[in-house]
C-alpha cells in the first residue's frame, strides 16, 4: 500500500476517532492523472446523499494527454461502501461538531482506495497543546541521542 495523497491539515484540525476505508469510482483519464500524482486531498470530505457516499472538494488535476474528453476536476465522486457502514457514517456525521474527512489516498491491489476518518474539529487551544507536545517529545529525542552518543 503506497500513499498517493494525505491530507495533512485533518490531523492537525481535527480529533479522528474513526478510520473507514473505502473504494472510489474514477474515471480512465482520473487514474493517469493519478498515476502521475496531480491529486490534492487537503479540503476533502465526505457526505452522504440519497443513501450513497461522495467525496467533494479531491482535487484531481486534468490529464494532459488526454484526447478532447477530460474530467472535471473538482467534481464530486461517489464512494464504493457497504450500505451498514453508510448508515453508520451517516449517523456520526449527524452528531454536532463531527465531519468525514479524506485523510489519505492509496493504492491497494491494483485499485485506489481512500481512508475516510470521522473527527471532530479541535480548537485553537487543543492545537498549541499539540503543538507544545510535539516539541517536547523531539527535545527528548535529541537529548537521548547525545546521551547515548
Amino acid at each position: 500500500m503506497s500513499d498517493i495523497a494525505t491530507n495533512r491539515k485533518a490531523h492537525r484540525d481535527y480529533h479522528i476517532t474513526e478510520k473507514i476505508e473505502a473504494g472510489i469510482e474514477l474515471r480512465g483519464t482520473e487514474v493517469k492523472s493519478i498515476r502521475l500524482g496531480h491529486v490534492n486531498l487537503a479540503d476533502a470530505f465526505a457526505r452522504v446523499e440519497r443513501g450513497q457516499m461522495w467525496l467533494h472538494n479531491c482535487h484531481i488535476q486534468a490529464y494532459e494527454m488526454a484526447s478532447h474528453v477530460s474530467h472535471e476536476s473538482r467534481r464530486k465522486r461517489r464512494l464504493l461502501l457497504h450500505k451498514k457502514q453508510i448508515r453508520k457514517l451517516q449517523a456520526s456525521n449527524e452528531q454536532k461538531g463531527t465531519s468525514i474527512l479524506g485523510l489519505r489516498l492509496y493504492w491497494k491491489n491494483g485499485k485506489v482506495k481512500v481512508e475516510l476518518g470521522v473527527g471532530k474539529g479541535k480548537n485553537q487551544r487543543d492545537q498549541r497543546e499539540d503543538l507544545k507536545k510535539r516539541v517536547q517529545d523531539r527535545e527528548a529525542e535529541r537529548a537521548m541521542a547525545r546521551f547515548n552518543k
